[in-house]
């Protein structure tokens, strides 16, 4: 599992915070029995910078928690029969890790969030990660039953980790 991550904002993160967003990536693949060694594109923005991600990809003027941006279209999530090994623009020509996409991190909503939610930055990081990570094996929550099963996955992932509420 590779996790590239970039950093857009104009000062560096905590050293940890990259260990935090490898160790989630992989955790939720392990967590869904992904096939394929994996390969996720990870954003670290501002307010700013995801409003104007969220306004040119989705037409929303307004910044958000975080972005995913999937390869793949399942027709069920975690259901990797649809990963055709014969369509290489599915994998890493270099490393062969299936490309599941892109995730865009808000820094400065993990640091709001984490102050309102009464727990850690580490926390709403590694939470917003599980969440976007099941976005890219095909999970939504636009029905309420979608919801609360993306709730309890995310929720199983991160105490499997550590990265519990009292952090």
């Amino acid at each position: 599992m590779s996790a590239f991550i970039e950093n857009e904002l104009s000062y560096e993160l905590p050293e940890t915070w990259q260990g935090i967003v490898s160790d989630v990536v992989q955790g939720a693949a392990d967590f869904v029995h992904c096939p394929y060694p994996c390969q996720v594109n990870v954003l670290f923005t501002d307010n700013a910078g995801i409003c104007e991600i969220n306004r040119e990809q989705r037409e929303i003027d307004a910044p958000t928690d975080v972005l995913s941006f999937p390869m793949l279209e399942f027709d069920e999530p975690e259901d990797f029969s649809v990963v055709d090994e014969e369509q290489p623009w599915l994998f890493d020509q270099e490393t062969n890790e299936l490309i599941l996409g892109d995730i865009v991190l808000n820094i400065d909503r993990i640091r709001s969030q984490a102050e309102e939610y009464g727990h850690s930055e580490r926390r709403e990081l590694a939470f917003l990660t599980a969440h976007s990570m099941l976005h890219l094996f095909g999970h939504d929550h636009m029905e309420d039953a979608e919801r609360v099963v993306m709730e309890e996955k995310q929720e199983k992932i991160l105490q499997t980790l550590g990265y519990t509420r009292d952090q």
